[in-house]
């Protein structure tokens, strides 16, 4: 007479049926040393070839909740599989395939000397895939210990940042590993605008030369050097006093070329005084007399060429800041700063200030001006004193 008793029914063929899991659904096995494994088919790659993962772990319970988050990504898209690729592979696709093509030449120059001296020596040779928070805060404090400049450290970041985004569109990432790192810490650097005096002393000083409309518009517009070097005569109305921003001078790699304003706001009409107006006029007949009557360009050598930053800061600005005694660490730039402090100085809405010049923002132009503030409140405060002692009388 038989009976089930000591029959393993979960040995059944019934049950091992039952317990079978489904096509790409991922199995399940106990290795010889005790240890558990899983593996899922999770597609084919872009040349049909079948990809599977697999996983380990101690214990069954293990390994099934990582095989259950593969399915899951499985089947929301969200998995990704950098394979062997590095951060640097990245960085360099990134560098050649993205920001080329998108960012002006100079600035595909500073990222790519920011990822060459700081980011691959530090974490290139880490896989894509176990790149964590703790690699790039790592990174940042070993700059601050030698001494890397916050400045460098902001760009270090704000490069792997952007890379790191364009590897999640292309499908290589989950996350950006850069918004659980502290950024470095921006300090803004001081504007050092010149005093009403001194620039007097450098009109004064470059009168006569052919240099004065440079001095006359860099202090009484606001435009930036490079907006400055790129004024085409038809650029500018004298008769009307208005002169378009249309371009900006930069030298790539040794050549010099103009590029359209990177933003809206950048490309501007300013309204020019008086003084800036007699010192175009006398600009172009300086001009006249050098031969260079049929010269497109308002500032330009004596050959008709475009003017080099580098030269005209070592040439003419040096020679006329020291004939000045102005500070040695003053800057051609800092003759914008002067403009914007000026005007400010004097009571012009700040909106009309943002927009001589160019900032994105209002609230650009009162960050970056914010020293001239407590003066304004202190006028602000009398204003209003004179306006109700004049209702009382």
């Amino acid at each position: 007479m038989t009976t089930n008793e000591g029959v393993d029914k979960t040995s059944s063929p019934e049950k091992k049926k039952q317990n079978r899991r489904g096509k790409g659904e991922g199995s399940i096995f106990q290795r010889k040393d005790g240890s558990w494994t899983a593996t899922i088919n999770l597609g084919s790659d872009t040349n049909g070839k079948r990809v599977r993962k697999t996983v380990y772990g101690a214990t069954k319970k293990l390994v099934t909740d990582k095989l259950t988050r593969l399915q899951n990504q499985k089947l929301d898209g969200t998995y990704v599989d950098s394979g062997k690729m590095t951060v640097c592979d990245l960085l360099d696709r990134w560098l050649e395939d993205s920001a080329k093509l998108n960012t002006a030449p100079n600035t595909h120059t500073r990222y790519e000397s920011v990822v060459r001296i700081h980011l691959k020596p530090a974490i290139g040779t880490i896989k894509l895939a176990q790149l964590k928070p703790m690699h790039v805060q790592s990174m940042l404090a070993t700059m601050e210990r030698d001494g890397v400049g916050e400045r460098s450290r902001g760009h270090c970041y704000a490069v792997l940042r952007r890379a790191l985004n364009v590897g999640m569109k292309w499908g290589l990432l989950i996350r950006n590993v850069c918004e659980a790192v502290d950024p470095p810490k921006q300090h803004r650097s001081e504007v050092r605008p010149l005093t009403a005096e001194q620039a007097r002393t450098i009109l004064e000083l470059s009168k006569k030369t052919r240099w004065h409309a440079v001095f006359a518009l860099a202090i009484t517009t606001g435009l930036r050097q490079g907006e400055l070097f790129a004024l085409a005569w038809d650029d500018i109305n004298l008769d009307c006093g208005v002169l378009s921003v249309r371009h900006s001078l930069e030298e790539v790699s040794g050549k010099l070329r103009l590029k359209e304003p990177k933003s809206k706001s950048g490309r501007r009409q300013v309204t020019l005084p008086a003084g800036a107006i007699d010192a175009l006029w006398q600009h172009k007949a300086i001009q006249l007399t050098e031969g260079l009557a049929t010269c497109p360009m308002v500032f330009c050598d004596t050959e008709g060429n475009l003017l080099r930053k580098s030269n005209f800061e070592r040439r003419v600005w040096k020679k006329f800041r020291d004939s000045a005694e102005i500070p040695k660490t003053t800057t051609f730039h800092d003759l914008r700063h002067t403009s914007a402090t000026m005007l400010l100085g004097a009571g012009v809405h700040p909106k009309v200030v943002q927009e001589r010049l160019g900032h994105s923002s209002i609230q650009l132009t009162m960050d970056t001006y914010s020293h001239v503030l407590p003066s304004m409140q202190q006028d602000a405060a009398t204003k209003f004193d004179r306006i109700l002692e004049a209702k009382s009388g």
